[in-house]
C-alpha cells in the first residue's frame, strides 16, 4: 500500500515509518521538523516531505497515520495549540476523504486528566490543559467526519510510551529514559517520595502493534493504548539497575507540584475487543528490549 505518516520525524512516527517500509509498503513521511529530529530518519529510505501540513501531498494514499501534533503540554498558547493540532487534523481528514483512505491517528491519555485509574473509554473526559483538550476536540471531529464519509478512522489514546527514537524529546522523554541517563552517568536517580507513584508504561513495540491492528479495523472508534498494568517508579529503577548493571538506590525528594498524577492505568478491554490488541511487553521485557537496541541512555 501507499502510506502517508505525518509527524514521521517524531518518536512514534519514525518507528512507524521505518517498520512499514520494512514490511514492503511505499511510505512517505511528512513533518515540519519543529519538534521531530532528522536523526530518527537517517535509516529511513522513503520519501520525506517538509511541510506544515497545509499543502496536500501529491498523489493518492491508501492509509494515513497521523502522528503530527504539538505534544509539549507546557504550551499555554491556546490558539497555537488548537490551530496546529485541530486545524491540522482537519486538513488530514480532507485528504483522507479525497483519497478514500483509511485513517489511524494519535489521541492521548491526557483527555482523562487526573481521573481515578483505571482509565476507561467510557469515562467522562476531563482534560486539564489545552493539549488534552485539543486531542478531545480531534476525537469529536473524527466522529463527525466518519458519520459523513463512512470511512474507517481509529484514534489511539497513547499512555506513557517508551523506546528507541525518543531521545530528541529531552525533558518530555519517558521517565524510563530520563532515569536511565542519570544512572548510566553514575548519578543517584531522584524520584518523588516514596517512589510508589504508578504509571502505565507502554513499549513502542506494542504501540506499533496497535497501529497495525487499527489499520485493518472497520468503522470509527477511540481506544486506549497502554500495557494495561501500572508500575511504580521503584519498579523502573529496579529494572534499570538490572539492565545497566548498576546498584543505585534512589533519592526520594519532595514533590513540588500541586497537580501530580499518582496513578495512570489504561483499561484495554475495549481495545482488545475492538481491534484485537494484546500487549506483549512487560516493563521487564520492554526495558530489556530498549537496552538491547543501544538507545537506552
Amino acid at each position: 500500500m501507499r502510506i502517508l505518516v505525518t509527524g514521521g520525524a517524531g518518536f512514534v512516527g519514525s518507528n512507524l515509518a521505518k517498520r512499514l517500509l520494512s514490511m514492503g509498503h511505499e511510505v512517505v513521511v511528512l513533518d515540519n521538523f519543529f519538534s521531530g529530529d532528522f536523526r530518527n530518519l537517517v535509516d529511513f529510505g522513503g520519501e520525506v516531505i517538509t511541510s506544515n501540513g497545509d499543502v496536500q501531498p501529491a498523489g493518492k494514499y491508501d492509509v494515513i497515520f497521523h502522528e503530527a501534533s504539538i505534544t509539549d503540554t507546557t504550551v499555554h498558547d491556546q490558539y497555537k495549540m488548537m490551530t496546529n493540532n485541530v486545524e491540522g487534523f482537519r486538513h488530514v481528514l480532507a485528504w483522507a476523504k479525497q483519497w478514500q483512505a483509511r485513517l489511524v491517528w494519535a489521541s492521548s491519555a491526557a483527555t482523562y486528566g487526573n481521573q481515578a485509574a483505571p482509565n476507561r473509554i467510557t469515562d467522562t473526559p476531563c482534560p486539564l490543559n489545552v493539549y488534552g483538550y485539543s486531542k478531545l476536540a480531534m476525537e469529536h471531529l473524527a466522529k463527525l467526519w466518519h458519520a459523513e464519509t463512512k470511512l474507517p478512522v481509529i484514534g489511539l489514546r497513547y499512555f506513557n510510551v517508551y523506546g528507541p527514537g525518543e531521545g530528541h524529546k529531552g525533558k518530555f522523554a519517558s521517565m524510563i529514559l530520563q532515569l536511565a541517563k542519570q544512572m548510566r552517568q553514575g548519578q543517584i536517580p531522584k524520584i518523588f517520595k516514596h517512589g510508589e507513584q504508578k504509571r502505565d508504561f507502554v513499549c513502542i513495540e506494542d504501540v506499533l502493534q496497535a497501529n497495525f491492528l487499527a489499520m485493518e479495523a472497520k468503522g470509527h472508534a477511540v481506544v486506549n493504548v497502554g500495557s494495561g498494568v501500572a508500575r511504580t517508579f521503584n519498579d523502573i529503577i529496579a529494572n534499570l539497575n538490572r539492565v545497566l548493571g548498576t546498584k543505585l538506590t534512589p533519592e526520594y525528594i519532595d514533590n513540588p507540584y500541586a497537580f501530580f498524577q499518582n496513578h495512570t492505568e489504561a483499561d484495554i478491554s475495549f481495545t482488545t475487543e475492538r481491534i484485537g490488541y494484546q500487549p506483549k511487553y512487560t516493563i521487564e521485557t520492554g526495558i530489556g528490549h530498549y537496552a538491547k537496541s543501544g538507545h537506552l541512555a
